[in-house]
């Protein structure tokens, strides 16, 4: 007769999620017997529901982070002055990330703007979905990193701190802080795309100094976008039902037999919550429960806006079911236009526009946008004035942290609102300011978490998401 122990059947007999369900069910299970209220200044590990410093208006966030840096005076703020000094010498001081590209000559933008909605937000004719809906979203036009480079602003914008590596992102803080809504899937989740990772990898979601339960769990980017996620034909049904009562079986008699492993027998044998994981998760990727409507609001049915149509259909889909933060990237930087502009921001305008438009739609009309913010911006925007001049078919513009836009709808953030102002020419934040810090501030005031009080104490060292940074709650933009 072979024998083979424990170990060896829950390798060969895993049947599911695997390394995401144990982990997270190890956290989970460690933590039964702590009480709901444990403080925010005590470190903890898991992922039990917390109640937040105040009382919150939003429960999730969708981020719909955008590679490369947006330019703002193309999209999101029109510059008339640019365009009637169009191919005039800029009289001020500019920093260049390319100096040997580099050129003084204003752009003006070759698209028109229009005004929308009750609120009369002016929007470029390259966002003709969110130009539908400009009432319910907060136009920030004044951000500002202070920095050029990609990386420097992302981790910025995810870690608290201009360039800094090994800090969580604000997912990892919120779900920290505030714990699961959903005991069948993760708290926070990652989409990324199938053309690969986007610029700094896997630091957009990184737990930092926290625990790796606080981590971002990331999906496939392609189906299935779990893998082994259905049991093995032959072991569904009756037969894997048989197999998780021997397991029980097996782990009860091993505790027995070894009493100062009791810890961790006891949660391995809560591994049957995988099962229901696995459940939850199919059900929550099957994007085919939803209506045709539905599926063509969010541009499915264009091979343009279908990948990432997709994806904001799901994220929708898992914010409803509990989780409390999901992010959206793209591979590489498709915004970084520095060449061919004219060509290429239509076309990452084609794939996210509807979609992302969509997703603020279909919140609103399923009765969640109230208590999930949607987030759409990147880490820069571009300079007003042109780069690679000598074909103007060809030009582009360089980056720009000085002063640029995201936008903002849902969990309390007042719509129909443009909030800041950069200078005539879009170069510079002017006008109400906003640093990422502020960003981060205002997103926990909103979660119901004071952003200094928020504490996790790393090797002996008091830690909070701006690492002591000024920051203040934009209190203006709030309804």
């Amino acid at each position: 007769m072979n024998h083979f122990t424990r170990r060896d059947f829950l390798s060969h007999n895993g049947m599911g999620i695997g390394s995401i369900a144990l982990a997270w069910l190890l956290q989970q299970d460690r933590a039964q017997a702590k009480p709901k209220s444990v403080t925010l200044r005590e470190p903890h590990n898991d992922l039990l529901p917390r109640e937040p410093h105040f009382e919150p208006k939003a429960q999730a966030m969708i981020s719909l982070f955008q590679h490369g840096g947006p330019s703002h005076m193309d999209l999101t703020d029109p510059k008339p002055e640019l365009t009637r000094l169009n191919g005039v010498d800029f009289a001020g001081d500019i920093k260049f990330s390319f100096v040997n590209e580099a050129s003084k000559k204003l752009l003006g933008s070759p698209w028109k703007f229009e005004k929308h909605g009750e609120c009369g937000t002016e929007i470029s004719e390259l966002l003709p979905h969110t130009s539908e809906i400009v009432d319910d979203i907060c136009l920030i036009r004044s951000m500002h990193t202070g920095a050029n480079g990609h990386e420097v602003s992302i981790r910025y914008f995810h870690g608290g701190i201009p360039g800094v590596l090994g800090r969580p992102t604000l997912g990892s803080w919120l779900v920290y802080a505030l714990g699961s809504e959903t005991q069948n899937l993760p708290a926070y989740m990652v989409l990324t795309d199938p053309g690969g990772l986007p610029v700094d990898g896997v630091t957009n979601w990184s737990n930092g100094f926290m625990p790796a339960l606080f981590q971002g769990t990331v999906l496939r980017p392609k189906e299935p976008r779990i893998l082994n996620l259905e049991a093995p034909a032959h072991q569904k049904g009756v037969f894997q039902r048989q197999n998780l009562d021997l397991l029980q079986t097996l782990n009860q008699r091993y505790l027995e037999q070894r009493p100062g492993e009791a810890e961790l027998e006891a949660r391995i044998a809560s591994y049957e919550l995988a099962a229901r994981m696995q459940t939850a998760a199919a059900e929550a990727l099957d994007i085919s429960q939803e209506t045709e409507a539905t599926q063509k609001m969010y541009g499915l049915d264009n091979p343009k806006s279908r990948e990432y149509g997709t994806r904001c259909l799901i994220a929708r889909r898992l914010v409803e079911r509990g989780v409390r933060f999901v992010q959206l990237f793209h591979s590489g930087q498709p915004w970084d236009n520095h060449s061919n502009i004219s060509t290429a921001l239509p076309s990452v305008c084609q794939k996210t526009d509807q979609p992302a438009a969509a997703l603020v739609k279909d919140l609103k009309q399923r009765g969640l946008l109230d208590s999930t913010i949607v987030h759409w911006g990147g880490e820069i925007g571009r300079l007003p004035v042109t780069q690679d001049h000598g074909d103007p078919k060809k030009a582009g513009r360089d980056h720009n942290g000085q002063g640029f836009s995201v936008w903002l709808a849902g969990g309390g953030i007042q719509g129909g609102l443009a909030y800041g102002k950069t200078d005539e020419v879009g170069h510079r934040a002017v006008e109400n300011v906003v640093t990422p810090n502020d960003f981060q501030a205002t997103l926990m005031h909103q979660f119901g978490l004071n952003h200094e009080e928020l504490i996790y104490l790393s090797s002996g060292q008091e830690q909070i998401i701006t690492n002591k940074r000024p920051a203040e709650v934009v209190r203006d933009i709030l309804s």
